[in-house]
């Protein structure tokens, strides 16, 4: 065990998971790759789980960031008028495509989401929130309460009533075969007769990830949430859009993952690549939902000078370079050569995902261990979850190139291949 591995056990919790049997710390970055403390080049198809969204040094956001600093003033608080704040907010309640959007910046996912749901619950006078099965909404105690999958909740305490739907599990039994249009008849079945049985009253909001994180990059069929968006309006539910993993072009086909669906949600949240690793989350929301909360409120670190500066950049970057559109060519060369290695390879059970944000899913959960130790071997970084721990998740940052993409996919087909022999010899 390394000196540094023994010094990070002995003050940090056990819970903090770290990848790989002889950990790395990553000492620098380039473009898409970085370089561990022992000189070893990776390509980062994981991006410090989907943060690192235009890759390292950018010279963009370094020089944004550098500008800010020179001017002496690292943080006001809300106090103040924040101009990189608000010209940020303006820019996001723009491309949310939500009517007359307001925007509330936090230093996560996790606080995003968690104002979402006050909002939601303020709004509609009610404790009761629809969520998805195999979810993943943070960390807090209102977020963990959303979060469907046994491996990320500490108890069952919870300051919500939430009830979970299907929509992502077409992997069970009851589900397998069915059309699209069939799966997604089954699942609004399903949540007009939870609304009709296990609810009392009012509820408040439902929240989903379009695609989930955690969960292993599953997800519905697109049209889904359009369908459940049509039962919710009935009743006056909120939608909230957890865009944490699948906002800014990730996908490749939208700009936010729930335009895949055709839905404008009534919220979405957002966090991680938007500040290209620098700390930055939000809410974007209907202005009459924002507006509605009668207490003073603030976010003490929330949209910094710095971190504005970082996501103002950002965002500029994948706009001003059109990296949706990249997300779509890379991310299909990828997917199309693990769709056809799949076909030969006995422990993909399948792949999945749209864009820059694809998974394999494999048979055992020592297979995915596996997988992680063998393409670190070869130079690449991914991660791994899933509601069973079986599926390889990686999401390069949106300026991978079309050789980087092909270098990418041969490290992985590479390291399927070396498992899927060693299961055929067992």
């Amino acid at each position: 065990m390394s000196e540094l591995l023994a010094r990070h056990r002995a003050v940090m919790p056990n819970w903090l998971a770290l990848n790989y049997t002889e950990p790395i710390e990553i000492v620098s970055g380039k473009g898409n790759r970085v370089v561990d403390a022992d000189g070893k080049s990776y390509l980062d198809f994981f991006a410090g789980i989907l943060t690192n969204m235009i890759g390292y040094d950018v010279p963009e956001v370094r020089e944004a960031v550098e500008r800010q600093l020179a001017t002496g003033v690292v943080h006001t608080s809300t106090v103040y008028l924040l101009r990189g704040q608000i010209e940020l907010a303006e820019k996001i309640a723009r491309l949310s495509g939500i009517p007359d959007a307001k925007v509330f910046f936090t230093n996560s996912g996790t606080e995003a989401n968690e104002t979402a749901l006050l909002l939601a619950t303020y709004a509609r006078k009610s404790d009761q929130v629809l969520a998805m099965r195999q979810s993943y909404h943070g960390r807090s105690f209102g977020a963990i309460s959303v979060t469907s999958n046994r491996s990320w909740k500490n108890n069952s305490l919870s300051p919500l009533n939430a009830h979970f739907l299907h929509g992502a599990d077409r992997h069970l039994a009851q589900f397998r075969g069915l059309s699209d249009a069939e799966y997604i008849k089954v699942c609004v079945d399903d949540l007009r007769h939870v609304l009709a049985t296990t609810v009392a009253g009012d509820v408040a909001a439902l929240i989903a990830e379009p695609i989930q994180g955690v969960g292993g990059f599953t997800m519905a069929p697109d049209g889904l949430f359009a369908a459940y968006k049509e039962v919710l309006d009935e009743q006056g539910i909120l939608f909230i859009s957890d865009e944490v993993q699948t906002g800014w072009g990730r996908t490749g086909s939208a700009f936010f993952g729930i335009q895949n669906h055709g839905v404008t949600p009534d919220m979405m949240t957002f966090a991680k690549g938007l500040g290209n690793g620098f700390a930055v989350g939000g809410v974007v929301a209907r202005g009459d939902l924002m507006d509605a909360l009668p207490a003073v409120g603030l976010a003490t670190f929330g949209g910094n000078p710095i971190s504005m500066a970082a996501a103002n950049a950002t965002l500029d970057y994948v706009l001003d370079h059109d990296l949706q559109a990249n997300a779509a060519r890379t991310g299909a060369l990828i997917m199309d050569g693990l769709r056809e290695a799949a076909q030969r390879l006995r422990i993909v059970k399948d792949v999945r995902g749209k864009g820059l944000m694809f998974a394999v899913e494999l048979e055992t959960p020592a297979q995915a261990a596996r997988f992680m130790e063998e393409s670190k071997r070869a130079g690449l970084l991914a991660g791994k979850g899933g509601l069973y721990g079986t599926a390889i998740r990686m999401a390069p940052p949106l300026t991978l190139t079309m050789d980087e993409a092909a270098e990418g996919l041969g490290i992985i087909v590479h390291a399927l291949e070396v498992i899927d022999a060693e299961a055929g010899a067992q």
